[in-house]
């Protein structure tokens, strides 16, 4: 008797025909999103990893703290939720939805791509707009939408953000309820709501919290191993790119330059990633040598400077550095970058990276 009569299989794959009659159907449907990369509006960046990012890719994003991984993430969540019919789920463990929304509001003044800084808003200038419009609409309903109807800068803002306000979806997560499974649930939820053209979002990927096991905490190495593992199924599972921002370890602070190792917890970042982005400030990278013929103000001024570190890239070559100008006072990159220098940088050309 065949022991495996009468067992049905779970799942058993396609035939390569199979494959490209499936595939010809999705551009039959008009759904050209398995076959053409996502772009995240960087140029260079799109350039450097093929495109854009692709339907069940797992990016990370590391770095230090302060260098902007956030202003990055929510700005290329914004550039996708931009494309039309995409949208974006932003689970956020770092900031509210409000200060998430302001920090947009600020962006979106300096009209990206093309930044024109004699317009910016910064946060400051909110706060200032929303302290003396509030004793002018007390007690009135919609006194947010007056307060910036009558201010111009503002009215040119919000006709932007209107254009795709609607699909970004942002949340405030929390350590004590915002679990994986419930990531996972939420996840598949919007994806119902957007017919599957969601692109997901973490910051960051270490506060993620795992179901209690007790008395006996579980070692972060084992943590983070679970956590990418999920977020990956989930990108694989659901069919969607999934963005989450790593943090860095102690040793990773103290490194001269720090690679995807030196991001907390577990090797399986860089076995279960598809494209890993470590940030750096440009400044602190730097050959100091090289910048020894500036002037005070010019090296100053390349602390502006945002260095991307594309150190995995399963869609072309890694270890390459590309860089953006940072504009912090109002969250925001000049998406148009540039390369590099390699003789500019700690271990530019690929050599030992002195840690």
């Amino acid at each position: 008797m065949n022991v495996f009569e009468g067992i049905k299989p779970h799942y058993v794959g396609f035939n390569l025909f199979d494959v490209f009659n499936k595939a010809d159907e999705s551009l039959v449907a008009g759904d050209l999103t398995t076959f053409i990369p996502t772009p995240t509006g960087l140029e260079l960046l799109d350039s450097a990893i093929g495109g854009g990012v692709r339907k069940n890719d797992l990016i990370l994003l590391g770095g230090a703290q302060g260098v902007g991984k956030t202003i990055t993430a929510l700005q290329v969540a914004r550039n996708i939720a931009s494309i039309p019919d995409h949208y974006v789920y932003f689970v956020s463990f770092e900031h509210s939805e409000i200060h998430l929304m302001n920090r947009l509001f600020c962006l979106e003044s300096i009209t990206p791509p093309d930044i024109d800084l004699s317009n910016g808003i910064d946060l400051r200038y909110l706060n200032g707009l929303i302290e003396k419009g509030s004793n002018n609409f007390r007690n009135q309903p919609g006194v947010l939408n007056q307060i910036y109807s009558q201010d111009s800068k503002l009215v040119k803002v919000m006709s932007r953000i209107n254009t795709y306000g609607r699909r970004l979806i942002i949340t405030k997560a929390n350590q004590s309820a915002t679990s994986l499974d419930v990531i996972r649930r939420n996840t598949e939820w919007w994806m119902r709501q957007t017919n599957g053209q969601l692109t997901l979002f973490i910051d960051y990927l270490q506060k993620i919290p795992l179901k209690d096991t007790g008395n006996h905490p579980v070692p972060e190495e084992e943590r983070v191993t679970l956590i990418v593992e999920t977020l990956k199924d989930i990108a694989m599972s659901f069919n969607i790119p999934v963005w989450s921002i790593v943090a860095a370890s102690r040793e990773g602070l103290r490194s001269k330059r720090m690679h995807l190792y030196h991001m907390r917890g577990s090797s399986a970042l860089d076995y279960e990633c598809d494209i890993a982005i470590i940030m750096h400030n440009k400044y602190a990278i730097a050959v100091k040598d090289k910048l020894a013929h500036l002037s005070r103000y010019e090296a100053e001024g390349v602390r502006n400077w945002v260095v991307f570190t594309i150190e995995k890239n399963r869609a072309g070559r890694g270890f390459q550095n590309i860089e953006f100008e940072l504009h912090g006072k109002y969250f925001a990159l000049d998406p148009r970058g540039r390369v590099s220098p390699p003789e500019y940088l700690i271990g530019g050309r690929g050599e030992d990276w002195g840690e």
